[in-house]
């Protein structure tokens, strides 16, 4: 296993390389979300299958994690991340034979299985590669990267449609993800360290059950999917609040993501800042001090007016600016609260998150349609609020997260 000190030229490529592939599936999702009203145009589908684009995408991301994880401690990170990234180009380029509506959220699932191999293996690997501080400040870097497919995504997906069709936009997806399979075949390292043992269900539903059986583990990874939960209804839904809701147009769509995913990028750049200075328990504390006010803000002001769509951009950007201090610490602190091997825990992190993210998309869409943007507000302050329940279980022991606590 590699444990580099130092963020040298060769050790940042792999890191690079991956960060394409991430940003390469995301934009995938972020950039057609505008494109969606297009799309059920074309096939003649009603809006509710706007944010269900999404919902498929997301329990995609849920369905193979619990395999690929443990698959890949024990036949290699390298053969599965890579795998991966041919599924997508594969699955992308079939989205240009779709006939209609259901063809295409089928394969948006299927697209989706590809964000598996993000969490459950290229991040164990990033993982294992790298010391704590060194990591935070990767995975920091890392998400600066990705984020800007929310932040362009919608941006780019707007213009787009009024220039070329919207299957276009999965060519583009394909091409990206060929550059980064070109640049993750070069770069990434092996880190797996069960190569070789044998792979059974029942040895796998042990793995698991002792993984679940971390009581601060589930803690932590709930607490990361509720955390996020929010961010992740509001690029799903935002195309109907924004343009179906309040009538504005494509352009200013887009320019209302630029202060929420501008904040979360600046979030991750202040904790680039301090990571070295400051403990991640602390790191997280402090984003605690954004996150619940901000959702609070949002719902506050769109339960007074349901037309309050400048001040519920204001509150999510200062959640987003919390979520950006301290997830990075949280999804390292969760991944080593298990002593079972990281793929494994990574893939039931990931499970978690994305049964989180399913559901909660679902279940915002409803309460937009029955309650408008008061009750899509107060859902996500919900959200927050579990987050800081779960953080107090997670952090009871005031050991977890300070500079001795590995």
């Amino acid at each position: 296993m590699q444990n580099n000190k130092r963020l040298g030229r060769q050790a940042l490529l792999f890191p690079l390389c991956l960060v394409l592939y991430e940003f390469s599936t995301y934009i995938g999702n972020d950039m057609i979300q505008p494109g969606m009203l297009a799309v059920v145009e074309q096939y003649n589908a009603g809006i509710e299958w706007v944010p269900t684009s999404m919902t498929a995408y997301l329990a995609g991301g849920m369905f193979l994690q619990w395999l690929l994880g443990p698959l890949s401690d024990r036949i290699g990170r390298r053969p599965v991340m890579l795998t991966g990234v041919v599924w997508f180009i594969v699955t992308c380029l079939a989205t240009l034979l779709a006939q209609n509506i259901e063809q295409f959220t089928f394969l948006r699932f299927l697209q989706g299985i590809s964000l598996c191999f993000i969490g459950a293996v290229g991040y164990a690997a990033i993982q294992e590669s790298f010391e704590e501080a060194v990591c935070i400040k990767i995975t920091a870097l890392m998400a600066n990267v990705a984020l800007i497919a929310p932040l362009l995504g919608p941006l780019v997906g707007a213009a787009w449609i009024h220039y070329a069709p919207w299957e276009t936009m999965f060519v583009l997806f394909a091409a990206l993800a060929a550059f980064s399979f070109y640049g993750l075949h070069r770069a990434m390292p092996e880190t797996a360290t069960r190569l070789g043992e044998k792979l059974s269900l029942r040895d796998l539903g042990h793995d698991y059950k002792l993984v679940l059986k971390n009581g601060r583990f589930v803690a932590g990874a709930l607490a990361i999917g509720f955390v996020s939960l929010p961010l992740l209804a509001w690029i799903a839904q935002s195309p109907i609040i924004i343009i179906s809701g309040e009538k504005l147009s494509t352009y200013e769509y887009g320019l209302l993501q630029v202060p929420i995913f501008g904040a979360l990028i600046m979030g991750n750049l202040v904790l680039a800042r301090l990571t070295s200075r400051r403990s991640v328990r602390s790191l997280i504390i402090m984003g605690g001090w954004w996150i619940v006010p901000g959702l609070v803000v949002a719902a506050v002001a769109t339960l007074a007016s349901t037309h309050a769509y400048l001040w519920m951009t204001a509150g999510l950007s200062i959640y987003a600016f919390g979520i950006g201090l301290a997830n990075a610490g949280l999804v390292r602190l969760t991944l080593f609260a298990s002593d079972m091997s990281k793929g494994t825990v990574s893939a039931a992190m990931g499970m978690l998150q994305m049964l989180i993210f399913t559901v909660g998309i679902e279940v915002s869409k409803h309460a937009y349609l029955q309650g408008g943007n008061g009750l899509f507000s107060l859902l996500n302050l919900l959200g927050g609020v579990i987050w800081l329940g779960l953080m107090f279980v997670f952090l009871k022991d005031k050991s977890v997260g300070n500079r001795t606590d590995a």
